[in-house]
């Protein structure tokens, strides 16, 4: 009966921290900083977050631009458009404050991004 009670303890105890990890909500303010072989930027997103989907505003050195995007299992994708362009963030968040990864400024520069929760 003992390690009956142990296994379910520890099952049950791991698919809470699972369920908890799938919860994290990095809606508000985020500065990124961005560095490409074309330059360096700081721009800042507002993000809100619904489920899975993604919304919000980029604003930085390419200008202003509505932003869609996805955050999966601590996945996440963000894309914008600036005059024709598509710009896209793809990495994984650390936490509801912390994220990095790879930026595709339109397929003319890449590079890395860090984000952090203001």
């Amino acid at each position: 009966m003992t390690k009956i009670l142990f296994v379910f303890v520890f099952l049950f105890g791991w698919a809470g921290s699972t369920v908890a990890q799938e919860k994290i909500d990095i809606s508000g303010t985020w500065i990124m900083t961005v560095q490409t072989d074309a330059g360096s930027g700081s721009p800042t997103f507002v993000l809100k977050q619904d489920g899975e989907k993604l919304s919000g505003t980029y604003t930085g050195q390419l200008g202003d631009s509505p932003v869609t995007g996805t955050l999966k299992a601590g996945v996440i994708h963000l894309e914008f458009s600036i005059q024709g362009n598509l710009i896209t963030y793809d990495g994984k968040v650390a936490s509801a404050t912390e994220m990095s990864g790879k930026v595709n400024l339109a397929e003319m520069a890449s590079g890395t991004f860090t984000g952090k929760k203001k």
